[in-house]
C-alpha cells in the first residue's frame, strides 16, 4: 500500500483514499487511510477488484464496466471516468456510499490494464438525492404517493391483475365538505385535517396495498387481490376510520366524514384513465346520495346511452353554429288590457340537417350540461340585435343562462354590438332566471348596472320558483318579473294558484316593477290577470313562438281581446 502514501494525511482529513489498480493481476494498492474510508472492512476484501466487487451494491460489476465504455486507446493513454455505488461488507451492516473519480490506462491491446483514483465517502449527498427522489414521489403533506406516481402504480396494477386473472379494487376516498373547514379554521387546520386522515387510512391497509395523494381532498387506494366483497369491508374499515374520532388540531377538535367510490379491476376498468374516471364518478354519485358513504362501479345502460346522446347532440350543437343553423323565433308578450304587442321574447332553435328544428327544451339543458350553452346565447345575442337594427320600432327579450352571466367574452360581445348598433341596447330586455339571481346578489349587480348602462331593462325569468325576496328585486333593479308558468296555468281553477299570483302581482306594483304572466292558456285566466293588474302576458291564448317576424304582419293589429 506504500505506492500511494505521500498524499495520506491529506486524503484522510477529507474522508478519501487513493489507489491503484492493476486490471490485468486484479490487484489494488490502497493508500494508508483506506481502513479510514472503509470503516469494517477488512484489509483483504480490498486488495483485489474481485474481491472488492463483492462489496459493491447495487450493481456489482460498476467498476469493471467504467472501464470499457470508452472506445479503445492508444497504449498509455488516459480516459477518466466517474461512478457512485454502495459498500457494505454484510446485510446488516449500513451501506457507506462511494464517489470513486479516476483515470483509466490501455494496454498494448487497446483494454485496460491500470487504472487509478480517488475515492471518497459520499453519504450526505446520497441522502439528499434519496430525499429529493422521494419528494418527487411523495406528497409533501402526507409523505404518500403523489398523483403521477399513484396513477403508475395503479396502471401497473391494473396490467398485473389482467395478465395473472386475478382482481384488485380501486378506490377514491374523498373527505367531505373540507372546504367548509378552510373556511371556518384555515387552510393550516385543513391540511392537518388531510394528514391525520391519511394516517388512519394508512394503519387500516394490508401488506401490499397502495395509497397515494389523489388531489386536494381525494386520496387514492389500490387494493390488490380485492374482490367485491372485500372491497364493501375495505370501505366500512377506512369510512369508519375517518368518522369515528375526532381529529384533534390547534385550533380544536374537528369531525369530518369521507365518501368512496371504488371499481373493480380489470372487469370494469381496462386501463388506469378508465378506472380513474369511473372510481371519480362513482365517489361522486356518493356524494350526491349522502355523505360519509361508499358506492362501487357498476354498468347501466341508460347512463351508456345517455352519454351517447350526449355526444351526438354536442357534435350536433357545434355544427349548427358552424353552418349557421342556430336560429331564433319569436314569442309575442302584450300588453294585459289592450292586447297589444309590448315585445317579444327570443327563443333558440335548432334546424337540423333533416330540416325539422330542435326547440328550446331540447337544446339548452343539453347545451348547459356539456359546457356549449355560452356558445349558444353568443349566437342569440348576435341574432337579437341584428334584428334590433334592422327593425327600429321592436323591443326584444332573451334569456341568458346562468354560466352566461359571468362570462367575459360575452360582456365583449355585447358591449361591441352596442356600439355597433346605436340604440339597440335600449330596445333588449335581458332575461335573468330566478335561481340565479340568488347565487350572488354581488356580482348579479354588478351584471345589471352594466346592462343597464346600454339602456337595456333586466327581467328575473321564472320568478316564484326560487326563493328571491322582494327586497332583493329592489336592491338589484329589476325591471320585470316573469312570473312562472307552472303557477299560472291553473289559476282558474287552484284557489293556491289564484292567491300565490295575485299576491305576487300586487307586491311588484308596490315596488314600481312590472309584471309577465307565462303560460297563459285561456281567456278566464287572462280576464283574471288583467283584474290583478298584471301588465303582459304570453303563451298560447296569445301566440307561440313563430320563426316568422310577428312585427312585420302585426303592425297596428290587435292579438285576441278579452270577449
Amino acid at each position: 500500500m506504500s505506492s500511494v502514501p505521500q498524499a495520506s494525511s491529506i486524503l484522510a482529513s477529507l474522508g478519501q483514499a487513493a489507489f491503484v489498480w492493476d486490471v490485468a493481476a486484479d490487484s489494488i494498492a490502497w493508500s494508508d487511510n483506506a481502513g479510514a474510508v472503509f470503516t469494517d472492512i477488512p484489509p483483504e476484501a480490498l486488495a483485489s477488484g474481485s474481491e472488492f466487487a463483492k462489496l459493491i451494491e447495487p450493481n456489482r460489476a460498476i467498476r469493471t464496466e467504467a472501464l470499457g465504455h470508452s472506445a479503445p486507446v492508444r497504449s498509455g493513454e488516459a480516459t477518466p471516468y466517474r461512478i457512485e455505488y454502495g459498500v457494505r461488507n454484510s446485510a446488516s451492516a449500513p451501506v457507506i456510499w462511494i464517489e470513486e473519480t479516476g483515470c483509466w490506462f490501455a494496454g498494448a491491446d487497446g483494454k485496460p490494464a491500470r487504472a487509478q483514483g480517488i475515492v471518497r465517502v459520499d453519504n450526505e449527498r446520497h441522502a439528499r438525492d434519496e430525499q429529493l427522489l422521494k419528494l418527487s414521489q411523495h406528497d409533501p403533506l402526507t409523505g404518500e404517493l403523489n398523483r403521477t406516481h399513484l396513477t403508475a402504480a395503479l396502471a401497473e396494477a391494473v396490467e398485473e391483475a389482467t395478465r395473472f386473472r386475478s382482481t384488485c379494487a380501486f378506490m377514491l376516498i374523498g373527505i367531505d365538505h373540507l372546504a367548509r373547514v378552510n373556511d371556518a379554521f384555515g387552510f393550516d387546520v385543513a391540511d392537518a385535517v388531510i394528514g391525520e386522515v391519511a394516517k388512519r387510512i394508512r394503519v387500516r391497509l394490508r401488506g401490499g396495498d397502495v395509497l397515494g395523494r389523489f388531489s386536494g381532498n381525494k386520496f387514492g387506494l389500490i387494493l390488490r387481490n380485492c374482490t367485491v366483497d372485500d372491497a364493501n369491508v375495505a370501505a366500512e374499515r377506512f369510512l369508519a376510520g375517518v368518522r369515528d374520532e375526532v381529529i384533534p388540531t390547534k385550533s380544536g377538535p374537528v369531525s369530518v366524514t369521507a365518501s368512496i367510490g371504488a371499481i373493480s379491476i380489470p372487469r370494469y376498468a381496462r386501463n388506469a384513465d378508465e378506472a380513474i374516471n369511473r372510481a371519480q364518478e362513482t365517489l361522486d354519485g356518493a356524494k350526491r346520495r349522502r355523505a360519509g358513504s361508499f358506492a362501487l362501479w357498476r354498468p347501466n345502460v341508460e347512463r351508456d346511452a345517455q352519454r351517447r346522446v350526449n355526444i351526438r347532440v354536442t357534435d350536433e350543437i357545434v355544427t349548427a353554429l358552424n353552418d349557421r343553423r342556430i336560429v331564433t323565433a319569436f314569442e309575442p308578450v302584450v300588453e294585459a288590457r289592450s292586447r297589444m304587442p309590448a315585445f317579444y321574447e327570443c327563443l333558440v332553435r335548432m334546424e337540423q340537417e333533416d330540416g325539422e328544428p330542435l326547440l328550446a327544451p331540447d337544446i339548452v339543458p343539453v347545451a348547459e350540461r356539456l359546457g356549449l350553452i355560452r356558445l349558444v346565447d353568443h349566437r342569440v345575442l348576435e341574432l337579437a340585435v341584428a334584428e334590433l337594427a334592422a327593425s327600429p320600432d321592436v323591443r326584444l327579450s332573451l334569456n341568458i343562462s346562468p354560466d352566461t352571466t359571468m362570462d367575459p367574452d360575452w360582456w365583449t360581445g355585447i358591449e361591441s354590438l352596442m356600439r355597433a348598433h346605436p340604440g339597440a341596447g335600449e330596445r333588449l330586455i335581458v332575461e335573468i332566471t330566478e335561481t340565479v339571481a340568488i347565487q350572488d346578489l354581488d356580482d348579479i349587480r354588478g351584471f345589471i348596472s352594466r346592462l343597464k348602462s346600454f339602456g337595456s331593462q333586466i327581467a328575473i325569468d321564472d320568478f316564484g320558483a326560487g326563493y328571491t325576496s322582494f327586497r332583493n328585486l329592489r336592491k338589484l333593479g329589476v325591471d320585470i318579473v316573469k312570473i312562472d308558468g307552472a303557477f299560472v296555468q291553473n289559476i282558474a281553477r287552484s284557489a293556491d294558484d289564484r292567491a300565490f299570483v295575485q299576491t305576487l302581482i300586487d307586491l311588484a306594483r308596490r315596488l314600481g316593477i312590472k309584471t309577465v304572466a307565462e303560460w297563459v292558456q285561456d281567456e278566464e285566466a287572462a280576464v283574471m290577470l288583467r283584474e290583478w293588474g298584471c301588465d303582459y302576458i304570453q303563451g298560447r291564448l296569445i301566440g307561440l313562438a313563430s320563426a316568422q317576424r310577428p312585427w312585420a304582419v302585426v303592425s297596428d293589429k290587435v292579438l285576441p281581446a278579452a270577449g
